[in-house]
């Protein structure tokens, strides 16, 4: 109740002089010599999953420990819903769709490893910027932006080639295909089609060669042989990839060499754990780039007997329970080395949890708090809007919080200026250099607009009107939950992104999101004084935005998401590829 007060009334200056004096000191960036950059990406992780932001039954400590020592972020957007092109935009602080790393099918993401689409070699990585800053880059775990274009080893997608130099881990992503205990999930409804095709027309043959040798039907022999060859062609074709996803996509790397194949996932975590302390004490003495792209928390949930059993929430929880432990041993690892103050850590999530994964009653997928919608919807805040948080001792004040528009894509700038290199003038740069926001030098994200596209398909727009705080968002589209109702699109798997699974707003729905963080209540013309002045200033923003977008190759188009076996990564005499070279380790 004294709190007014204050207004009237100066503080004594002998107090005032000695609290400042206490307070720690806070080091200019400038004068700390390229800093190191621990990035920390989880897989599929839902904000509302992370005790930080609001979970109180699924334990993080060691996340939550990071907020506390540095900077939360309330309003930190994926670029993307999907793994493939929210990670491109990270790498390139752009768009995804300004590399082609987004789709104009229902094929949104990279396939398989054979596949020819992948990050464009004319594309340039914060990591290749800082590679020639004099940094040592490694990246751990997942990568998912494809390996090859023309051959099995020309390797033009590899993370080798995008300025990494080190590499262990995932070139594809994990999926429960890896686990021979779990139900295939790779392209399941399709795999369902191709197999009840090759029934019917392995039961037309069948009944074709019967009734030729019953005599009820008047067949040619040569017709039948040509019958059972397409049978057998049409079976090869898809069951030479599909029957053997574990072995062309489960497989694990050190830089160009394949070490498992399939991956041997009861050592997985503690493969990636020891090669992320590794890289760090071994480049302990020079600036580096640490990029540890976590496998949690996506299905099939690799977790260790260690942590099984331990959480409220099934496996899932249990999964997301051992990452924070993981977080916490890289810590520690930067801790015991000396580098906590001169170490820039970062955490967040590539996009929102997967509502609809599901097998039977067990749910797989992360959740997303109050926001609506998850993974794989574009405009939907449950799909985009992801945990963030920074820390720098020294440097950034800790327990801070900040409620303002910021981006994966955020990220390439701060660390390429933090590192003394400059972002490329010959294209777009999405992203913003975030550190004056972080040390509280600005007030306000330099985010005037955010577009939240869900593949090519502009769904929804974000206007951060800074005069009054207002953060306006236009839906233009928005996908059909199925059943009705249900917040998520169960039926299918995944929501779409255009088609008879969306439905088109015109005028667009509107939402203000400081006030209505959910979604719940769109405004009208009727309810809202400003919502035609709105609607037009997003308008006139997209069409801006527009012009700035130029034609580029489409990465995952059909032709270059599907399996070539010319380019599938092999570690023995194809087809034969298996190999274990981690027992010898």
């Amino acid at each position: 109740a004294s709190l007014p007060l204050l207004c009237f009334r100066s503080p004594p200056v002998t107090p005032l002089i000695f609290g400042l004096l206490l307070q720690a000191p806070f080091t200019q960036p400038s004068t700390i010599t390229q800093p190191n950059f621990v990035l920390l990406l989880a897989d599929d992780l839902g904000i509302g999953d992370v005790g930080c932001y609001g979970n109180d039954t699924i334990r993080t400590p060691n996340i939550d420990r990071l907020a506390k020592e540095g900077v939360k972020l309330t309003q930190h957007i994926a670029a993307a819903p999907l793994c493939t092109p929210s990670r491109a935009a990270f790498l390139t602080g752009r768009y995804p769709l300004r590399s082609g790393m987004d789709a104009i099918n229902d094929y949104r993401v990279i396939f398989w490893n054979a596949g020819s689409g992948g990050l464009p070699a004319n594309e340039t990585t914060f990591a290749k910027i800082l590679q020639h800053q004099g940094y040592s880059t490694g990246l751990i775990g997942k990568w998912h932006q494809g390996v090859n274009c023309e051959s099995r080893n020309d390797h033009c997608h590899h993370p080798l080639k995008h300025g990494f130099d080190y590499f262990y881990g995932m070139p594809f992503t994990l999926i429960s295909d890896c686990q021979p205990t779990e139900t295939p999930e790779m392209d399941r409804a399709f795999r369902r089609k191709l197999w009840l095709s090759t029934q019917m027309i392995g039961l037309i043959t069948l009944t074709a060669v019967l009734g030729r040798l019953t005599g009820l039907i008047s067949v040619h022999w040569k017709t039948l042989i040509c019958l059972a060859g397409f049978s057998l062609l049409f079976f090869i074709s898809w069951f030479s990839s599909y029957g053997f996803v574990r072995y062309w996509n489960c497989i694990m790397m050190r830089n160009h060499g394949i070490t498992e194949q399939p991956m041997v996932t009861n050592r997985t975590t503690s493969l990636i754990l020891r090669e992320s302390i590794s890289f760090i004490a071994r480049n302990k003495h020079k600036p580096f780039l640490l990029f540890l792209s976590f496998l949690h928390s996506h299905t099939p949930l690799l977790t260790t007997e260690k942590f099984l059993g331990r959480s409220r929430h099934g496996l899932y929880g249990d999964n997301v329970e051992e990452m924070d432990w993981m977080v916490g041993q890289v810590l520690d690892a930067i801790d015991k080395e000396g580098l906590k103050e001169t170490t820039l850590v970062y955490f967040a999530s590539d996009h929102g949890g997967w509502l609809e994964r599901q097998e039977g009653e067990r749910q797989l997928g992360g959740w997303n708090g109050i926001y609506k919608g998850g993974k794989a919807m574009g405009g939907w805040e449950g799909g985009i809007r992801v945990p963030g948080i920074f820390r720098w001792p020294g440097v950034l004040r800790a327990g801070t919080v900040i409620d303002e528009p910021t981006s994966l894509m955020d990220i390439y700038p701060t660390v390429v200026h933090l590192a003394g290199g400059t972002v490329p003038q010959d294209r777009v740069i999405d992203g913003r250099d975030l550190l004056p926001l972080l040390r509280g030098a600005v007030a306000h994200s330099e985010h005037e607009f955010l577009f939240h596209y869900c593949s090519v398909h502009l769904h929804a727009v974000r206007w951060h009107q800074k005069d009054t705080g207002a953060v306006w968002k236009a839906h233009f589209m928005t996908p059909i939950f199925s059943p009705p109702g249900a917040g998520a699109c169960y039926d299918r798997g995944f929501c779409p992104c255009f088609g008879e699974g969306v439905t088109h707003h015109e005028p667009p729905l509107l939402f203000e999101l400081s006030q209505d963080p959910s979604e719940a209540k769109p405004l009208s013309a009727d309810t809202e004084p400003l919502f035609d002045t709105v609607i037009g200033k997003i308008g006139r923003a997209v069409e801006e935005h527009r012009r700035t977008l130029t034609p580029v190759p489409e990465q995952l188009s059909v032709s270059n998401v599907v399996w070539k076996p010319w380019l599938q990564p092999c570690c023995g005499t194809f087809p034969f590829c298996w190999c274990d070279k981690e027992v010898d380790n």
